[in-house]
């Protein structure tokens, strides 16, 4: 298993979309996050992670090592089993009694096995009576919630099909109606954190885990298309590299530095934005690191 990264890292990530709904919530019709005190538009940390997770699993499907432990259609405990499979294990708790590293070594199974796992951490204890426990894992990368930018204007569109459900249907009517929520554009602002000291303690999150993160964020959207979404695009990821594994400044002092400024009354492209980067702010120790 390759190195543990050594280096903490603090990022922001802008990415933006045009005519779509980037995070629909189930329990409002669908309709775009919204903070209701500001107008700003939400994008959930689970949203954003979904994404780097299909990512990976399309570029490295099938090598050892970058498996994703959270995925549609695959029940948690299939995967838990490849652990107690490995290890041999059959007698639960007998190998626990024999065994008191065991649960450490199931643990390392599925950091090392499970990309996901590796980066995010993961609960693998389900708490149902006689299913597989493989334990929680707290990983060394975490996003915040994405906000937008500016207050966003959700706009509900009436779209119509001439493909009609029912025969009963078909003898009354020629159009079907229907709905969708669309944000016109909207530029949003997400931040995440690299911890160096997890990475080491507990999941191995190497330089080349991170390496694939980085080419994660910067791709999630690219092979994540649909009609609901638009058009969404990362614009830019900013990375500040700290010189040891605790950081040389608190992450809100590296975050504030990033200040994203619009240059008209309403943006509708990314060029209605000014995106800066304070270097004078930066602490000795720190570097930044800008991406696209």
């Amino acid at each position: 298993m390759a190195e543990a990264i050594r280096n903490r890292y603090d990022f922001v990530i802008l990415f933006d979309v045009e005519n779509g709904n980037p995070n629909g919530d189930p329990d409002a019709g669908n309709m775009p996050r919204i903070d209701p005190e500001t107008g700003l538009g939400l994008v959930t940390d689970v949203c954003l992670k979904r994404k780097i997770r299909n990512y990976v699993e399309i570029v490295r499907e099938g090598e050892p090592g970058y498996g994703i432990y959270i995925k549609d259609s695959v029940p948690l405990n299939r995967s838990d089993a490849r652990a107690y499979e490995y290890l041999g294990v059959t007698d639960v708790k007998k190998a626990k009694k024999d065994d008191p590293d065991l649960d450490r070594k199931i643990r390392d199974f599925m950091c090392r096995n499970f990309y996901d796992i590796r980066t995010f951490g993961a609960v693998m204890t389900t708490f149902v009576k006689a299913a597989l426990n493989c334990g929680q894992v707290r990983g060394p990368v975490q996003l915040g919630f994405a906000r937008s930018v500016d207050p966003i204007v959700p706009q509900e569109v009436t779209i119509t099909r001439v493909a009609i459900t029912t025969e009963a249907d078909a003898e009354r009517k020629g159009t079907e109606m229907g709905r969708k929520y669309i944000v016109p554009y909207g530029l949003y602002r997400a931040e995440g954190f690299v911890s160096a000291n997890l990475a080491r303690k507990t999941t191995g999150f190497s330089e080349d885990d991170l390496a694939l993160l980085w080419q994660a964020i910067i791709h999630m959207f690219d092979e994540d298309r649909s009609a609901a979404r638009g058009k969404m695009a990362v614009r830019e990821l900013i990375v500040f590299r700290h010189s040891g594994e605790l950081g040389d400044a608190p992450a809100y002092k590296l975050f504030d530095a990033v200040q994203v400024k619009k240059t008209v009354d309403v943006p509708r492209r990314y060029q209605d934005y000014e995106v800066t980067v304070d270097e004078a702010s930066i602490p000795e120790g720190v570097t930044c690191t800008r991406m696209i």
